[in-house]
């Protein structure tokens, strides 16, 4: 009898003990909110405000679909269309938010409308590859309250020159270098007054009057204008000042010879017809389809501003409608467009307060940290978009080159969507690659066409980036980077002047010569009511606590 009955119990344990660990095994199986398990399809929302594009989900793209595989996470993506403040202020003003946001210049109000949640402990807590990634910037990444709302779009981990220009020159037709014999152009006086006489000589092109010299002046992009004075006295993209090398000490230079300078010579274009009348009331989409439209003779801008315009061109095949870029500056002086190594901690992607799931977020942000899925979305798909050689080396063969240059290859893989606006890195993978396609030599020069291989050898550069000085190593660099507290004396410096400058810089290029100097004086008067002290005295801090935070490493 006691046997049966301890069989009997021995049974019971035995089916209670199957029961209980079918129903563990369950649990362990169920997809947990935020457990490193779960692949539950999730879709987020993500307004990108930082550059035009077509809304889409993430997981419309190869890379993309990918990505959700290895997460359960997409992302519907939305880009801006129309004004940027508006936009954010209606965000702002309703109190809801999509679950990741990219503000761009509108960073500062969603920050101080407490639109972005802390990600501090989420980084520490569920992102160890971000966190390795991003490890020697956190400090950079912190607000004024030691807090991390956004991540930067980018950690470099070392330098490496892209051999082509996507930061700041001056470009010019190639069919205008062609006509006049390949001439070597470094001064501003030799730029314009090659443009000129072409523009004599071809006063039209496709039936339609050519553009001497535009500029980018819409909205928060009006920097493609104020900047320049900057870059021609030899300074790199600093923003607003220039930081003298050995003193260290900056300078606010919106009411200096510099921009009078650049200015004028501008007042001298519009006088002659050279400029175009049109540039300060054209919006970004005017101002691209406009150089599009190969009746632009020259223009400055940034590379990466200006990229798709570029990709137009190359794609429509009249190869002497292209652009050259130019390391232009006043008198020759040696030039810094080329940055050097570059955090920029000001612009970002955050995880706003009406997030569905922050740590899903997080989690996906941290999978893309990883060197594997950095590749994936720089590099795209081994054998399609690149191969590698028996020494490691990642290139693209003609056919690949091709491949990832197509507009809407690029968009459908996803190429497009992820080569920028995430978490990524920059430089060299650990094996030695470039981070990026666009800077390893053997991919930029497979990609070269016969005109640009043409060009390239009239000047006897082998990359576009030959053409330009090294830059001279600056740990502050970029000072514009630094978080100002809004309501503060530097904060309202800033807006008080951008608002002076658009104010004044249209009546200093379109006025008559004979009143440039009476305009410049009005200018320059009211520029003086501004607290520029104050605002040096800030950077001057922001340049001194870099230098010590680079000897500290």
């Amino acid at each position: 009898m006691l046997k049966k009955v301890l069989s009997v119990v021995l049974w019971l344990v035995l089916l209670i003990s199957i029961v209980g660990c079918t129903k563990d095994q369950s649990a362990s199986s169920k997809p947990n909110k935020s457990g490193s398990k779960d692949l539950s399809p999730v879709t987020f929302t993500y307004f990108n405000a930082g550059t035009p594009g077509k809304n889409m989900n993430t997981n419309e793209t190869t890379i993309g679909k990918k990505l959700e595989e290895q997460t359960g996470v997409n992302f519907k993506v939305e880009y801006l269309v129309g004004d940027l403040n508006t936009k954010i202020g209606t965000m702002i003003a309703s109190g809801k938010y999509p679950d990741i946001l990219s503000p761009d210049a509108g960073i500062d109000k969603v920050l101080d409308a407490g639109g972005l949640i802390d990600l501090t402990d989420l980084i520490e807590k569920h992102a160890p590859n971000l966190k390795k990634l991003y490890g020697p910037y956190l400090n950079r990444m912190k607000d004024n309250d030691g807090k991390i709302y956004f991540i930067p779009f980018n950690a470099p981990q070392s330098f490496v020159a892209d051999p082509n220009i996507t930061q700041g020159a001056f470009w010019i037709q190639r069919g205008i270098l062609k006509e006049a014999g390949y001439p070597k152009i470094k001064t501003l006086d030799e730029y314009f007054n090659l443009i000129e006489q072409y523009q004599l000589k071809h006063p039209k092109v496709d039936g339609a009057s050519t553009i001497g010299f535009t500029a980018l002046t819409y909205d928060w992009r009006f920097y493609a204008l104020s900047n320049v004075p900057n870059h021609l006295a030899g300074y790199p993209n600093d923003g607003e000042v220039m930081v003298d090398m050995e003193t260290h000490k900056t300078s606010v230079y919106a009411d200096k010879d510099e921009t009078m300078r650049y200015l004028q010579k501008l007042n001298e274009l519009n006088s002659k017809g050279l400029f175009d009348k049109e540039a300060f009331v054209a919006n970004y989409d005017e101002y691209l389809a406009k150089i599009s439209s190969g009746r632009v003779l020259g223009f400055f801008d940034y590379g990466w501003e200006v990229q798709q315009a570029l990709d137009n061109l190359k794609a429509a095949g009249n190869d002497d409608k292209r652009y050259m870029p130019l390391p232009i500056t006043f008198d020759g002086q040696k030039d810094q467009y080329i940055d050097p190594m570059t955090f920029i901690n000001n612009r970002g992607i955050g995880i706003t307060v009406s997030a569905k799931d922050p740590v899903r977020i997080i989690k996906y942000f941290d999978n893309l940290a990883k060197e594997e899925n950095q590749k994936l979305a720089f590099w795209g798909i081994k054998d399609e978009t690149y191969s590698v050689n028996d020494k490691g080396r990642f290139y693209q063969t003609p056919e690949q080159a091709a491949r990832t240059a197509d507009q809407k290859y690029r968009e459908d893989s996803g190429l497009k969507m992820f080569e920028y606006y995430w978490p990524h890195g920059d430089g060299l993978y650990s094996d030695g690659n470039a981070w990026n396609p666009s800077k390893q030599p053997e991919v930029a020069t497979m990609s070269y066409t016969d005109g640009d291989k043409a060009i390239l050898k009239a000047y006897g550069a082998t990359v576009f980036s030959d053409l330009f000085a090294k830059p001279d190593d600056r740990p502050w660099y970029p000072t514009w980077s630094a978080s100002i507290e809004q309501g503060s004396a530097p904060q309202i410096y800033g807006t008080k002047k951008t608002e002076l400058i658009k104010k004044y810089f249209p009546k200093l290029v379109l006025s008559s010569p004979s009143k440039f100097d009476s305009v410049w004086k009005e200018y320059t008067k009211e520029f003086k009511s501004l607290d520029t002290k104050s605002f040096e005295k800030f950077m001057d801090k922001v340049v001194e606590d870099r230098i010590k935070e680079a000897d500290n490493k």
